[in-house]
């Protein structure tokens, strides 16, 4: 196995996920790096083509001094899969008095074809757990010439906003490019137990078309027959009904209904925190909640076949594939999460 320095800057240097991890950048990488960095050079702010004298310098002149800073400029890491190196990235321009950063990231160019939104969620939630969660930055942003929509896609399945479009900003070959930027922010997320008070927003939340759109019930909600059904939800132990926060602003609601093989889940997002990639987090952190009130628990999900996000949704926070099934004559598939803590 090879072996990587550590950044004094963190705490923690390895992050994993699955086969799946980042480590501080390996002197071993670099000529590979400096390969896929030649082979990709349209897309990247680099003038000429790298020479092996230009990567060594790179290495052993700047690279090399971040391992010792409290408060480097960048921080950069190798992306490796079962300890193999596919790609490179890190947090660059570190602002540490606004607390921002640009995320950088390249992968191997024979995986750009066929893998490029997956590996791009993967390193994402990872370098996300340094820029959030160690560095506690406020935002994540990219910088991109426009000239990669694919990427665009990427990022924003994975909760980024566009933020701004830079108008004929670089110099390409000549040709003048616009530059896209999006970012991410830090939000505290956190839930709590609705209240008979959460009545009224909860109803508006229910009475929104996408919600409509993807329920399996088309009946007409009137605000009597909500609060009637609420009301009675809330004050019987035995649903588990939670309001979703971000920084103490309600943005959403995660139910687990008792049903006679488990728990059945269901999630409202508040429309005005859609697109947001709210949603898995929103899940993991209810079930969280929930499990530590019923040990145990099997909990099920059933989702239109056709609604792709909400299914991505559960898939990310660790739900299973359980079945296909129909409702209501809907094509539908079922989900299970389930926790063996006793």
């Amino acid at each position: 196995m090879k072996l990587s320095k550590q950044y004094i800057a963190l705490e923690q240097n390895e992050f994993v996920s699955g086969d799946y991890k980042i480590v501080p950048i390996r002197y071993e990488d670099r000529m590979l790096i400096m390969k896929w960095r030649n082979e990709q050079i349209y897309h990247l702010r680099q003038a000429k083509p790298l020479t092996e004298e230009d990567q060594n310098n790179y290495f052993n002149g700047v690279v090399s001094r971040l391992f010792e800073q409290d408060q480097p400029g960048q921080l950069l890491f190798s992306y490796l899969y079962k300890e193999e190196c596919i790609g490179y990235g890190g947090l660059v321009h570190i602002n540490w008095i606004d607390r921002n950063a640009e995320i950088s990231f390249i992968i191997n160019t024979q995986l750009e074809k066929h893998e490029f939104q997956k590996h791009w969620g993967i390193y994402l939630g990872l370098i996300e757990q340094v820029g959030f969660g160690q560095l506690n930055l406020h935002k994540l942003f990219t910088y991109a010439f426009d000239l990669r929509p694919h990427l665009y896609e990427a990022l924003e399945a994975n909760g980024y906003t566009c933020e701004a479009k830079l108008k004929e900003h670089c110099l390409v070959d000549n040709v003048y490019k616009s530059v896209v930027i999006h970012s991410k922010f830090k939000t505290a997320l956190t839930v709590r137990r609705a209240l008979s008070s959460d009545v009224k927003l909860t109803y508006e939340w229910a009475q929104d078309h996408a919600t409509r759109e993807n329920s399996f019930s088309k009946d007409t909600i009137t605000l009597e027959s909500h609060t009637r059904w609420f009301l009675a939800k809330v004050n019987d132990p035995r649903f588990n009904y939670y309001i979703c926060e971000a920084s103490n602003v309600p943005a959403g609601i995660v139910r687990f209904d008792p049903a006679e093989e488990g728990y059945v889940i269901g999630i409202t997002i508040a429309p005005a925190f859609r697109g947001k990639g709210l949603a898995e987090k929103f899940i993991k952190i209810a079930c969280e909640a929930f499990f530590g009130n019923v040990k145990g628990a099997v909990v099920y999900a059933y989702i239109k076949l056709n609604n792709a996000a909400s299914i991505r949704s559960f898939e990310k926070a660790g739900f299973e594939y359980h079945s296909a099934v129909s409702i209501n004559g809907i094509e539908s598939v079922k989900y299970q999460l389930i926790n063996d803590e006793k």
